[in-house]
């Protein structure tokens, strides 16, 4: 049990030593994340949209 208490103590200290980001932070950066992955969907489904196209009138 006493490595256990050990172990537990030393991850409280460690917990002390992070840099915490703020709560604007978090939004600010999920914001970003959210932006960048609906502009990425987009993007891809247009690339997809375009080459399914050109393939449908190479084959015909």
């Amino acid at each position: 049990m006493n490595k256990v208490q050990k172990f537990i103590n030393e991850v409280k200290l460690e917990l002390k030593k992070v840099s915490w980001s703020t709560r604007q932070e978090l939004i600010n950066s999920t914001i970003v994340v959210i932006v960048s992955v609906i502009v990425l969907a987009i993007f891809i489904g247009f690339c997809d949209l375009v080459w399914s196209n050109s393939i449908n009138l190479i084959l015909r």
